[in-house]
């Protein structure tokens, strides 16, 4: 193989490296954390006291169990009404709601 192929291929694969960085970074930059959100079982982590983060919550919608959404919609996901009507909402901070009993 030439010098200039051999050229070609290290410049390519280091291009290819970079843009592969590059998209994982933009990925994470437009997530955030949302508390109060995620069902049982489903949360990526923060679930309070005594667990061991992904996958523990207990209780739907837990308020201090967090799940990566996309960045600015958070607070505007569809949730439904706690048991006695008052509208849900997520939250970027941990909730004092639908805490395990």
């Amino acid at each position: 193989m030439s010098n200039t192929l051999k050229t070609v291929a290290i410049v390519s694969a280091v291009a290819a490296a970079m843009t592969a960085h590059t998209t994982t970074t933009a990925s994470a930059a437009s997530k955030e954390k949302c508390y109060g959100v995620s069902l049982a079982g489903e949360n990526d982590c923060a679930a309070g006291p005594g667990t061991t983060c992904a996958g523990t919550s207990v209780t739907d919608y837990q308020g201090n169990a967090w799940t990566l959404v996309d960045a600015g919609t958070c607070e505007s996901i569809d949730l439904p009404k706690m048991a006695d009507g008052t509208d849900r909402q997520g939250s970027l901070e941990a909730l004092d709601r639908d805490l395990p009993a």
